[in-house]
């Protein structure tokens, strides 16, 4: 009995024990994430290299870049994607300022409600804008029925100043949001002191609140140029004729045209200025501290 408790072995210190590695924690998530999204993001890139006729050919590159309806949807893109993000900047600042420093009753409500805002889905908005400006909306039927008018003078929301105003309005809220978070860090002392030296909202705005407020600015401006190039909803719903953006034009190749190659090359050109859109956003953001 003595001489087989001897030879049994002795148990493995418990720090002894062999560990997961670190990085293996990491495979499933990274797995997910290949499978759900970057499988499908591949598939896109090597049918922008197929044509029909079969093989391997960068002939739909050529076709997609010649042709005069990529040159007009990629510059309405960037110019609706350039002034939106600018109506955003001046409107969310405005309104911001309004919020933060401006006490009036529910002034706290309207702050909780942007929180809410921000899940709204973009069509939301532009029903809502259709209800009040469309051709048979509220504004136009306020107008025929005191002139009698055959119809209303509020055409505007199926042009392109409609997707402005419809994109200006549902995108502020996400410059406001990283505005106001940095408000709050602004000390009512210092305010109180430039008042007190005779300085007015003008000047206290531009050299005590403004230079607090452009990090988050420049973050909550880089993040609406992101979305606003990517937006299709808005696009779409507000029936704007005439207007074709990048994910409009790769919508009417694929499903109108079945044009697969050409849809896929406007898809891969949209990802690549969205990806350096959005590392510039993270740069920005980073510096900013947002």
């Amino acid at each position: 009995m003595a001489s087989a408790v001897a030879t049994a072995p002795a148990a493995a210190p418990a720090g002894s024990r062999r560990r997961i590695p670190a990085w293996a924690w990491a495979l499933p998530p990274v797995a997910v994430l290949g499978l759900v999204f970057l499988y499908p993001l591949a598939l896109v890139v090597q049918q922008s290299f197929q044509p029909d006729t079969g093989g391997i050919s960068t002939q739909a590159y050529g076709d997609v870049f010649a042709s005069t309806a990529f040159r007009e949807a990629l510059g309405t893109t960037v110019w609706l994607a350039v002034g939106s993000t600018a109506g955003c900047l001046v409107l969310g600042f405005t309104l911001a300022l309004v919020i933060a420093f401006v006490p009036f009753p529910g002034g706290k409500a309207v702050a909780r409600f942007i929180d809410v805002f921000l899940s709204f889905p973009s069509f939301l908005i532009t029903l809502a804008l259709l209800f009040l400006y469309g051709s048979v909306g509220i504004a136009n039927g306020l107008w025929t029925d005191a002139t009698g008018a055959a119809e209303g003078p509020f055409q505007f929301l199926t042009t392109p100043w409609g997707v402005l105003l419809a994109e200006i309005t549902y995108f502020t809220p996400f410059v406001m949001r990283p505005l106001l978070a940095a408000f709050s860090g602004i000390e009512t002392a210092q305010l109180e002191v430039a008042s007190s030296l005779g300085a007015r909202p003008a000047r206290i705005v531009r050299q005590v609140i403004l230079p607090e407020a452009l990090p988050a600015l420049a973050a909550g401006g880089s993040l609406v140029l992101v979305l606003c190039l990517n937006e299709f909803g808005i696009v779409l719903f507000t029936g704007a004729k005439g207007v074709t953006t990048l994910p409009m034009l790769v919508y009417s190749k694929a499903i109108l045209e079945s044009d697969y190659p050409g849809a896929c090359v406007v898809a891969v050109v949209n990802v690549l200025i969205s990806v350096g859109l959005y590392g510039l956003y993270r740069v920005v953001s980073r510096r900013a501290g947002a």
